[in-house]
């Protein structure tokens, strides 16, 4: 994607009444090993060189510096007379974010990209009946693109998954059905990006061999077995020639190893053997194995490998662990007072491997609590999860938990190194291009112009029909089989291995939710806020609710007021509303939360007049500056004119003066007026910068979106700078986040299915945009919460890292909304109970040959029985480990009580923690009739 020649908009300076304020600041695997073991070191070192890994962190600025540790070059030793240099990321718990107290360390240790999440054709396609096709990008580079529809595992929604491979690597989206009508595969094709423009049509692949081959290209992703190298050191020893030298390890060394695994015999060893001999004890008698999360891990023990007296560098021992991509470095310590200073002194380029690109080192005090520091080379892009402050572990389980989560993340990290992923991107193109040659000439693939996507079973001759569903059913079979194979094999993703799960099944996530409600009428939410620690405002078109943590709700507006945004701004002790019956009677109304608080009864749109803002009559569309800043800022958009208010008291002034702040829309006065060239569909309040050219104040920036480009305006001078466009036919603007460093502010600007970081006053090029990350889904919110980024679907919540992009978990609910995410995050789904179960799903027969397939209804999206929501809560300090700045706050508690005789609940039922699963009984917990009005 390239930008556009910049068209800047230049809103003319209609009014302007400043109050300025102080500023606040605030199975490929296997083959890549096996090729670089070929490659010279100065060529491996000279392509490290180039690096964007660097530039990665440059880019996501705060977050990755805080807390993934310093860049340092260190000096190696002399190899062949020359003396090299590489240049590694230290993370030993002294980073600054590590020590910050606001932040804290974001230490849960989870895998990134699983298997299960990202090996999305072997989960959804292999052994499923769907379609395969090939074509030519406009680059003349061939893909494979491969498309299934069925319904989503939980809310049973009916949707397009589609994964398009090239050269690059495997994307994957998922599209959402439109009512009454089926996309052709040149719509579905240009949802991806820079796909929308491809001249021909793709042709379809009937033979059912073609599942073996794209299984092939999805395995080129990644390996889901492991091999890590494990290093004895002693006290004093600096080089790998004296480490590999050590015969036997000392007591607390195998202690070490039985918390990594079990000793396990080499000789008949059936499982994963990581290129150890099974056969002859040639690579040594024993080793340690084991399992987490599905991945067998087999460890080269540097003492359990073949020690030989007469060779000083034991070849037999570096031949394994020097080309193992991660190592642990045990550092036995005599004293503990030297633990921390033995990282300290570790140098990682004492071990002369160049392939060798992160280093673990371990140690062990007398009581029993370890010490962890990371090394990675340069290269390697970010990976979690990050070392807490200090790097200590007094639980040794949840030490081995943390470092084998680390250590897997690591060298999946390591494969996109610049070196490896050339070595992939070429692996990948070959595979496509002979694969290419090989299915266009194959007789049986015929050109798809006009024929839809579904209509596999198109009307034919009863001949040719019983012959298409003959294929069908030979398609699956081949596809069961391979996945059968698979899964013997040891390939399957992870949650379908059957060892090594076990103990971590119940393990909590960050992201589980809390029950908050258990049932709310399910009329569509608007929007809403969340008030203090345990109420909620929500609107729907029967009105707006204050809902309390799991007690009761009560209505506060009724429907006459249709209530389409709301802000609860608790430092100045306001509510902030737009309504209207439409758009163009849209306005904007302040109260006192304490008023609302005391009063029982229920406001009609008559009693509201008085708590009108002037000027904003029309308003589709408002921001309102970040909490915590100096001042209450409020921009307000009608039409293609922005106008700017601001809170006369400040923060300060209101948290030493809380009586005095009683204002409503008179708290208000107007700042500035901007006309704009079209009207805008995002904006957000870019308020926490400082000019050096206007040193007393700070200038009011302001990110607008538009249809398909963001400018960022200045109400300051009147001008605006174009800061990104979203070229292409089909566009989507969905969110820009500001994500503050020091005073440098920097974008995160959301479209489709894409996230992209922008920094002001930055030149596009096509270098920033390598560091762009894609949605599964195309996300109707984005919530950032470090470390973590949640895009909210219609039916699905994606959890992704800020730092890489990577992919973390997926959940799946029906009738998901996120309702706020100011303090906590809170998101409405469809009760549990209430879900349709598999009798409502719509089968197809073929042909009376016992076989299956899903199909979507004739009208996906026709609106079904009304059920009751449920809303969640997920604690904001349970993802980011980070104490919230006003109270301490707790997770919702285990029971709660029904305080409004209309929910026919049961006084105390047990809550669960789950989002999937129900807190109530399915039966009692229905609405009456009378709770609906």
């Amino acid at each position: 994607m390239s930008e556009s020649k910049p068209k800047p908009v230049r809103p003319k300076l209609q009014r302007s009444e400043r109050v300025f304020s102080e500023s606040h600041l605030t199975s490929w695997e296997l083959f890549v090993r096996d090729s670089l073991l070929t490659l010279a070191w100065p060529e491996l070192l000279n392509s490290v060189s180039g690096s964007t890994a660097s530039d990665l962190i440059s880019r996501r600025g705060v977050f990755s510096r805080r807390y993934y540790g310093s860049v340092e070059q260190l000096q190696q030793p002399e190899v062949d007379g020359h003396e090299h240099c590489r240049r590694f990321r230290i993370e030993n718990g002294d980073s600054p974010g590590e020590k910050d107290e606001m932040f804290g360390s974001p230490s849960t240790p989870v895998l990134e990209n699983p298997e299960y999440q990202t090996r999305w054709y072997f989960k959804y396609f292999l052994g499923k009946l769907h379609q395969n096709y090939i074509g030519v990008d406009n680059d003349k580079s061939p893909f494979f693109l491969s498309i299934v529809m069925n319904e989503d595992n939980n809310s049973l929604v009916p949707l397009y998954r589609a994964i398009l491979f090239r050269k690059c690597g495997a994307h994957k989206i998922s599209l959402p059905i439109p009512q009454n009508k089926v996309l052709t595969v040149k719509q579905i094709l240009s949802n991806f990006p820079n796909m929308d423009k491809v001249e021909k049509g793709p042709k379809e692949i009937f033979t059912p061999d073609i599942q073996k081959d794209l299984l092939l290209l999805e395995e080129q992703e990644g390996s889901v077995n492991f091999k890590f190298g494990v290093i004895y050191m002693k006290q004093g020893q600096n080089s790998d020639d004296e480490m590999l030298s050590n015969e036997h390890g000392s007591n607390k060394f195998e202690q070490f190893l039985t918390l990594l695994g079990d000793r396990v015999r080499l000789k008949g060893w059936d499982k994963y053997r990581g290129g150890l001999d099974t056969k002859g004890d040639m690579t040594g008698k024993y080793s340690v194995y084991t399992v987490y999360e599905g991945h067998e891990i087999m460890f080269h023990v540097s003492t359990l490998l073949p020690y030989s007296r007469d060779n000083r560098q034991q070849v037999e021992r570096k031949r394994h662990i020097g080309n193992d991509i991660v190592n642990i470095v045990f550092i036995d310590m005599e004293e503990d007072d030297q633990n921390e200073t033995a990282h300290a002194q570790f140098n990682p380029t004492c071990i002369k491997s160049q392939f060798t690109h992160i280093f673990a080192a371990v140690s062990v005090s007398s009581n029993g609590h370890y010490r962890l520091s990371v090394f990675s080379d340069e290269a390697v892009p970010l990976f979690g999860p990050g070392l807490p402050c200090p790097p200590m572990f007094s639980d040794p389980y949840a030490f081995r938990e943390f470092l084998l989560v680390k250590l897997i993340n690591g060298e999946k990290a390591t494969f996109e190194t610049p070196t490896f992923a050339r070595k992939r991107q070429r692996t990948l193109e070959m595979l496509i291009k002979d694969l290419h040659s090989e299915h266009v000439t194959d007789a049986r693939i015929t050109m798809l112009n006009r024929r839809a996507f579904s209509d596999v079973l198109a009307e034919t001759p009863r001949h040719s029909r019983l012959k298409e569903d003959s294929r069908q059913i030979e398609f699956v079979r081949i596809g069961q089989a391979l996945k059968l194979e698979a899964i013997v094999r040891g390939d399957a993703p992870t949650s379908l291995a059957s060892t090594g799960a076990a103990g971590t099944v119940f393990k909590r996530s960050p992201w589980e939710a809390n029950c908050f409600y258990p049932v709310f009428p399910s009329h569509p939410i608007a929007c809403g806020d969340s008030w203090g620690e345990n109420r909620l405002v929500v609107a729907t078109e029967d009105g707006t609710f204050v809902v309390e943590d799991g007690t009761s709700h009560r209505q506060i507006f009724d429907k006459s007021l249709q209530v389409r945004q709301l802000n609860v701004v608790e430092p100045h002790g306001i509510i902030l509303l737009r309504a209207g019956s439409a758009h163009k009677d849209c306005k904007i109304y302040v109260f006192r939360l304490s008023q609302i608080e005391m009063t029982t009864e229920i406001f009609t749109r008559i009693d509201v007049k008085e708590h009108r803002m002037e000027r904003t009559r029309g308003a589709h569309l408002y921001s309102i500056s970040r909490a915590g800043g100096a001042r209450l800022r409020m921009c307000v958009a009608i039409g293609r004119k922005l106008l700017m208010f601001q809170w006369k008291h400040s923060a300060a002034w209101t948290a030493w003066c809380p009586a005095s702040d009683t204002d409503t829309v008179e708290g208000f006065s107007f700042f500035w007026e901007l006309n704009l060239s079209e009207q805008p569909s995002i904006l957000t309040i870019l308020d926490n910068v400082w000019s050096p050219i206007s040193p007393t104040h700070g200038d009011i920036l302001v990110c607008v979106g538009y249809k398909n480009h963001w400018d960022v305006v200045n109400g300051r001078s009147g001008q605006a700078q174009h800061l990104y466009t979203v070229e292409g036919t089909r566009t989507h603007l969905v969110a820009a986040l500001d994500l503050y460093e020091d005073q440098e502010i920097q974008l995160m600007l959301c479209y489709n299915h894409t996230c992209h970081f922008q920094k002001l006053n930055e030149t596009i090029n096509c270098e920033a945009m390598n560091f762009d990350f894609h949605w599964n889904s195309a996300p109707t919110d984005i919530v950032c919460a470090f470390p973590y980024i949640i895009a909210f679907t219609s039916n699905t919540m994606e959890i992704r890292l800020v730092v890489n992009g990577n992919l973390i978990h997926t959940m799946s609910m029906p009738k998901l909304q996120l309702i706020t995410s100011k303090n906590d995050i809170f998101f409405a789904t469809t009760a549990p109970e209430f879900f349709p179960n598999k009798t409502d799903r719509l089968y197809v027969d073929i042909r009376q040959q016992g076989l299956q397939k899903v199909s979507p209804p004739s009208s996906p999206n026709a609106s079904p029985e009304v059920k009751p929501l449920r809303i969640y809560r997920i604690p904001i300090h349970a993802l980011s480990r980070a104490p919230h700045p006003d109270h301490s706050r707790t997770c919702s508690p285990p029971v709660w009580k029904s305080a409004d005789s209309k929910l026919a609940v049961p006084d105390q039922p047990r809550v669960s923690r789950s989002a999937s699963s129900s807190p109530v009984p399915p039966v009692r917990a229905r609405l009456q009739p009378a709770a609906i009005k």
